[in-house]
């Protein structure tokens, strides 16, 4: 440990053993949960409150630690530290842990014993970064699993509904990370939501979804197309809504961000040399394919509305959705033909280069280039009583059961706003003048 350090006596986590009393154990925090509670069964009508830990000292020891008490308690240490972070824990209690019931719900572990903490006699106290030695920092981007303990997202589609309901470890890069979205359930429990896309040298999307706040928390520092992950026990499902295969952060799951291993030094290299100079476009057409259901669709803009509520929402990731009653005032299809039809990939749906007619989102070696196929890609401009909104995205083939519009920030598109039509067909005029006489004010 550094020299701040050294006349503390630390008490190594591979030595530890029921009831040893007087301890400090030093570790790097590797995964956190977030605080609930529970209804006192020895307290009609009040709640103890609870949240878990797991710390690791060296490479191959790592233990989980949980506390119990009121929410004050809990809550104030909960926050006072991060994934990441070293702390000290004085006078935990020490229990062998019972196996097949706690690894259940919590991190597998080497140790065969977990620490209690108590607010009466525990207290954990964060370590600054340069108090600690570093070969204890750089524990946090070692995997809690082999290294080559791993599914590749081609690997989890491959198999498909095989995979369904399993516990797996997956290496990926991180291609996209959603806002968070919170939300109250009809119990009244406040939750929150965020999907992070994301790929390799097979797969050039694929969600993962978080509903803790640590894990999104974590997710928020991830940066896109230059950040790997290890994620070591997440759940893989078949979404039938989206009829795709996507993983799910649990209360098990470890996330090592940026893994320092081979096979992820291998992905790192390969996210850095196919990085797109315009990733947006195509990122945007993947999670409007993926994620839309037209039928929540229901607030009616105009134009004008359409580019208020743009910028007030400037700076936000996510998209807007909403209908607007127009009519297409442009369509331009004699132009430039590249334009209005474009080649894209039959493996990933990207548009494929036209230079070189190979994808370069999923497939780098040209031996084994996937098919391609034609769609349709063109602008088109929409029109109302208050305005146009210019270069609107009209690609693939377009629904004629409703109209909907997605929008969202774009620099690269006139006016900074960027329009997707979802779908489109012709309105009832009664419905249209019914709606447009009755706009409510943003």
């Amino acid at each position: 440990m550094a020299d701040s350090f050294a006349s503390k006596t630390f008490t190594a986590l591979s030595a530890l053993h029921p009831n040893m009393a007087n301890l400090k154990i030093i570790g790097i925090v590797i995964g956190k949960t977030d605080v609930k509670g529970f209804p006192d069964r020895k307290n009609i009508g009040s709640e103890r409150y609870t949240f878990s830990f797991t710390i690791r000292d060296t490479p191959t020891h790592f233990v989980n630690v949980t506390s119990w008490g009121n929410e004050h308690y809990i809550r104030s240490l909960s926050d006072s530290f991060r994934v990441g972070e070293c702390v000290i824990i004085e006078n935990p209690l020490i229990q062998r842990k019972e196996l097949e019931r706690e690894e259940k719900f919590s991190p597998a572990t080497p140790s065969n014993c977990k620490l209690l903490l108590s607010e009466n006699h525990s207290t954990v106290k964060v370590c600054s970064s340069y108090e600690v030695d570093t070969k204890l920092l750089s524990l946090i981007h070692l995997p809690v699993k082999e290294s080559c303990d791993y599914y590749s997202l081609g690997d989890i589609v491959a198999n498909g509904h095989s995979l369904d309901g399993r516990i797996i470890n997956v290496l990926a890069a991180v291609r996209s990370v959603g806002e968070p979205k919170y939300f109250t359930t009809s119990d009244r429990r406040k939750g929150q939501r965020c999907e992070v896309k994301l790929y390799d040298e097979m797969e050039s999307s694929f969600a993962m979804i978080c509903w803790d706040n640590e894990s999104i928390l974590l997710a928020q520092s991830w940066m896109p197309r230059e950040t790997v992950i290890f994620a070591s026990d997440v759940r893989i499902s078949f979404d039938k809504f989206r009829n795709c295969m996507t993983a799910t952060v649990i209360s098990k799951t470890i996330i090592t961000t940026n893994p320092d291993t081979p096979e992820a030094n291998i992905l790192l290299n390969f996210i850095r040399e196919n990085k797109e100079t315009n990733p947006l476009d195509d990122e945007i057409d993947s999670y409007l394919k993926e994620s839309i259901n037209l039928n929540t669709i229901v607030d009616v803009y105009t134009v004008e509305q359409l580019k208020v509520k743009a910028l007030k929402n400037e700076g936000k990731a996510d998209p807007l959705y909403g209908i607007l009653y127009a009519y297409i005032s442009t369509l331009n299809i004699d132009d430039e033909t590249t334009k209005v039809v474009r080649n894209r990939c039959s493996g990933c749906g990207y548009i494929v280069n036209e230079a070189s007619s190979t994808c370069t989102t999923c497939n780098k070696d040209s031996s084994k280039f996937r098919s391609v196929f034609l769609s349709f890609d063109m602008l088109i401009d929409l029109t109302d009583h208050t305005g146009t909104l210019h270069s609107c995205s009209l690609t693939g083939s377009v629904a004629e059961e409703t109209l909907g519009c997605t929008f969202f920030l774009s620099h690269r598109a006139r006016g900074g706003l960027r329009i997707s039509v979802l779908s489109c067909k012709l309105a009832d005029p009664i419905e249209a003048s019914r709606n447009l006489s009755g706009q409510r004010n943003i």
